[in-house]
């Protein structure tokens, strides 16, 4: 594969991810359980195709392989996922997206706590940058009465960190089977959530059908193509080219069905934006190390 051809697989996944909030904004009654439900469905039939056709045969044992790291990871999908579905639903798009975007610096912190991987100082101030823009999205939604959803959006990038950070405890150079457990998983706690809350997941036809739409080629084609690219771009360049998806996700919205957001959620989230490709360009220009560092 060529260089330019991966960063093409890397720009459409981002596309694709970007279309997630537009996708949620057209269901019609289903909660979060039964968008995270349906939306699991959609994703694990694809993701096992698409490792079988990588992998040959044996697609379940390489599920089960991924053992303990990959069922944390999958576990902290489950948030990631809830999470982002429920932030999406409960603040604007502009608002969830940018707040997923401090991923990176929760998974720095992480490492460094729990895997004891190196902090370079220019991340340290890169998340001190990004703490800044956090607080001004988040004094923003506690004026306009959406905590909720920004609390969710932080946690939502806070199960991301945890998949990420299992996958290089187990080092884990695939991720696709941990991500079919983490869907797994998400059905799992759809169902248990659902059934304890006394809510259904028998939802109207049309919204479980944007539903595993969703998970079907948002998420899962999404995740092929970047796994793909990624394996011939820097980790740096990767984090800059995914910052495409948060730079669209508001565009949609606003194009298609004109929603907005405030000048303090714009504000924030080109502050945290600036510290993300901050931290991207400065780990680009230092040498490798032997553990990685976000």
């Amino acid at each position: 594969m060529q260089y330019r051809t991966g960063v093409l697989l890397v720009l459409v996944a981002a596309v694709l991810w970007s279309l997630m909030g537009l996708m949620i904004r057209q269901i019609d009654e289903a909660g979060t359980w039964a968008v995270l439900f349906w939306r699991s469905a959609g994703m694990i039939p694809v993701l096992l195709l698409v490792i079988r056709l990588r992998k040959g045969p044996g697609v379940l044992a390489k599920v089960v392989a991924v053992g303990w790291p990959g069922v944390i990871g999958g576990l902290g999908l489950v948030l990631a996922f809830s999470g982002a579905i429920f932030a999406i639903q409960a603040t604007t798009v502009a608002n969830a997206v940018f707040l997923f975007s401090a991923s990176p610096f929760l998974t720095a912190i992480l490492g460094w706590v729990l895997l004891r991987e190196p902090v370079r100082v220019a991340t340290w101030g890169a998340i001190a940058l990004a703490g800044i823009g956090m607080f001004v999205m988040v004094r923003e939604g506690l004026a306009a009465g959406a905590l909720a959803g920004n609390v969710a959006a932080l946690l939502s990038a806070l199960g991301f960190a945890m998949f990420t950070i299992a996958l290089r405890w187990g080092k884990l150079a695939e991720m696709m089977p941990a991500v079919v457990l983490g869907g797994v998983f998400s059905m799992i706690t759809a169902g248990i959530v659902s059934m304890v809350q006394a809510e259904t997941l028998m939802v109207p036809l049309s919204d479980i059908a944007i539903a595993m739409g969703m998970g079907a080629v948002i998420l899962a084609i999404g995740m092929a193509l970047y796994t793909l690219g990624s394996r011939i771009i820097p980790a740096a360049e990767l984090t800059l080219l995914s910052m495409v998806e948060v730079m669209l996700a508001p565009v949609w919205v606003w194009l298609l069905l004109g929603e907005t957001a405030s000048a303090g959620t714009f504000a924030g989230g080109a502050i945290l934006l600036a510290a993300v490709a901050f931290n991207a360009m400065s780990g680009a220009r230092r040498k490798p190390l032997a553990t990685p560092v976000t």
